[in-house]
């Protein structure tokens, strides 16, 4: 008997889950804490909650993660240097200040417009390698010819040791800005996803079992794990894919719409007819527009562990992840005195980062260049929370709120405070924590809003649920503005917004929101079986799909006749005659959707090819086509696991 191992890393708990080959049924699950930073031991402890001697048999793993998302999100990624090659006009602002322009550059045809300023490359590598994690690379016209790119990656490499990305291998569509943008997100993922990939490959071979290793990418497709690696921006909405395709499995819907409800985020996506429902546009994530196509999404940060706060006797929930009071106080032992003895703050220095609840610890990550007033702070946090009254005690100085920021932003620091966890511990909902710490935050937040603890959990909870609804329906009705929908959420209208299609609810506490949900929208609610792994579950029934885009056009409109360019991800080709073009560009087509198959198990009667060209020419052209694109569609699935 053969099995497969799904995995899925959350920003709060890693879920795993084992499905038995020959019927696809659900032989065994398990959740554990995702680790920071070392995220093998997280990864260790939910795959020894599993039956070991089911492992033993386990020949596919499938993995997918919110990690990559939750990293833009919160902006906590790596620093990253951004190398722009030609004229590159900026539409907005770059996400980085490490930023180079250099000469360079190609025109549409793929004819170098100047000569790349290596020397300028090779100085800016230089000066910064100690501050940045990895290089984006993005030149003028790489889609038509890489070698700018090509030639600038080998060079950095060379001079630093560090992974460089080229734009023209994450998108052939045109746009220099986004493709850039795209370049550098992808480049500030790949230290997190490499740890994360690493440390289930390192896992797997020290249990000894033999398995192919896959991941599961944002369109709701699975790559090889070497590709997951070099491209770790395709993998930015694994995570939420896997649930939605999770989703659709465990509740038997084909049409559906899904929340899924993580630690760090709330997403919201559908399926029709089994299929995710893609963004043409490209996904978008953190406010950045990339060239990924990725399933249409609606995220929003508010999950169970997002902070929940108070200013003025305002409610706060978010944006950036905590730990649970809940989860603290079982995993240090001193805390729950040390929360005790915390003095409550002043309203009137009250923050997101200054509240009666909110405690600081090491995370455990390096310290790299650090301010004078970080270093201050970083030194007076260790491994036991510490509270901002703590903290100005021991550096004898007030403390500008930003400073954690920063220590936050660059992962030195791991914050404590009251989450939507918390309150279902109050209410008694969720228990998997101790709740004598989530009844103590509760307490202290209510006094400030004067509330009662319980009438203050009640808020959150309904908080929580509202969001959940307004996520739901600015997904469903896209173009609707979100104020509009807010009044009929918010303010008492004798009516509610309904849907035709099941909401299918995922995630670890979702069952505490499901009849709050369904007083606020008209629709069937489902919390299927096995809800609180339904991630793991989609991370391994995603199919292998690879889409290859190739462009062929003739050299110069003066000889319509000869001479003719054919564009792709490997590069550029040049052929005499437009036929031997098309025959060339359709089997490179084939074999590089072919290659990829092969790095995820599938071949042969396993994979079905298929060809769409679509030609353009004036009218009245008798020559061969002005334009030529050929998309190049692999699907494979494996037929041995009848989901």
């Amino acid at each position: 008997m053969q099995y497969s191992l799904g995995i899925d890393a959350g920003g709060t708990c890693t879920d795993a889950v084992l499905i038995r080959d020959s019927d696809g049924v659900i032989v065994d699950s398990n959740k554990a804490l995702t680790s920071y930073p070392d995220l093998q031991q997280g990864i260790k402890n939910v795959i020894d909650g599993l039956n070991q001697e089911y492992l033993k048999e386990v020949k596919l793993v499938s993995v997918s993660t919110t990690l990559s998302t939750n990293t833009i999100l919160e902006g906590t990624g790596f620093p990253v240097g951004l190398i722009l090659i030609g004229d590159h006009p900026l539409e907005k602002e770059l996400p980085t200040q490490h930023v180079l322009f250099a000469d360079g550059g190609h025109n549409h045809n793929g004819e170098e417009v100047k000569p790349l300023n290596l020397g300028s490359i090779e100085a800016f590598a230089l000066e910064v390698k100690d501050k940045v994690s990895a290089f984006a690379i993005s030149s003028f016209f790489s889609t038509r010819n890489p070698e700018h790119e090509l030639t600038a990656r080998a060079r950095v490499l060379e001079l630093t040791g560090l992974p460089a990305v080229c734009g023209h291998e994450l998108s052939q569509q045109l746009g220099a800005y986004d493709r850039a943008v795209t370049a550098f997100l992808n480049a500030q993922l790949i230290p997190i996803t490499r740890r994360f990939v690493q440390s289930v490959i390192e896992d797997i071979k020290g249990r000894g079992i033999d398995a192919r290793l896959l991941m599961l990418r944002c369109d709701g497709s699975v790559v090889g794990i070497r590709d997951a690696l070099q491209k770790p921006i395709e993998t930015i909405f694994s995570g939420p894919a896997a649930s939605l395709v999770g989703a659709s499995q465990l509740s038997g819907q084909k049409d559906c719409a899904v929340i899924d409800v993580g630690g760090t985020s709330t997403d919201v996506s559908s399926m029709t007819a089994g299929v995710p429902d893609l963004s043409e546009e490209g996904a978008v994530v953190g406010g950045w527009r990339t060239r990924v196509k990725a399933l249409r999404m609606e995220t929003t940060a508010t999950g169970g562990d997002s902070h929940v706060w108070t200013k003025g006797r305002e409610l706060f929930i978010g944006p950036r992840r905590v730990v649970p009071l809940c989860v603290a106080a079982v995993h240090y032992p001193t805390f729950l005195n040390t929360f005790r003895r915390t003095p409550m703050l002043p309203r009137d220095s009250l923050c997101e980062n200054f509240q009666p609840t909110k405690f600081y610890v090491r995370s455990g990550y390096p310290a790299g260049e650090l301010s004078g007033a970080e270093a201050e702070v970083l030194a007076a946090i260790g491994e036991e929370p510490v509270s901002v009254p703590e903290i100005t005690g021991l550096i004898k100085k007030d403390i500008i709120p930003i400073v954690f920021d920063s220590l936050i932003q660059k992962r030195l620091v791991q914050a404590i405070g009251f989450t939507p966890t918390d309150a279902l511990h109050v209410l008694g909902e969720y228990t998997e924590w101790g709740e004598e710490a989530s009844v103590l935050g509760a307490e202290r937040l209510a006094r400030l809003m004067r509330l009662t603890p319980n009438e203050f959990c009640t808020a959150v909870k309904q908080r929580v649920a509202k969001n959940m609804a307004l996520s739901l329906f600015s997904y469903i009705l896209e173009g609707v503005p979100a104020a509009s929908l807010v009044k009929i959420i918010d303010e008492g209208y004798p009516a509610r917004l309904g849907l035709k299609i099941p909401v299918v609810l995922l995630g670890g506490p979702v069952r505490a929101y499901r009849e709050e949900l369904k007083k606020i929208i008209d629709a069937q609610v489902l919390v299927p079986e096995h809800a609180e792994v339904g991630n793991a579950v989609g991370a391994l029934v995603g199919k292998g799909i690879k889409r290859i885009e190739l462009l062929i056009r003739p050299e110069s409109l003066s000889t319509p006749d000869k001479n003719f360019l054919v564009f792709s991800q490997a590069g550029r080709l040049k052929f005499e005659r437009y036929a031997e073009a098309l025959e060339t560009a359709t089997e490179l087509g084939k074999n590089l959707v072919l290659d990829y198959m092969k790095e995820c198990g599938l071949s042969g009667s396993q994979v079905e090819l298929s060809v769409d060209k679509k030609t353009m020419s004036p009218e009245g052209w008798a020559h061969p086509p002005m334009e030529t694109k050929l998309l190049v569609v692999g699907v494979g699935m494996r037929k041995e696991i009848p989901y």
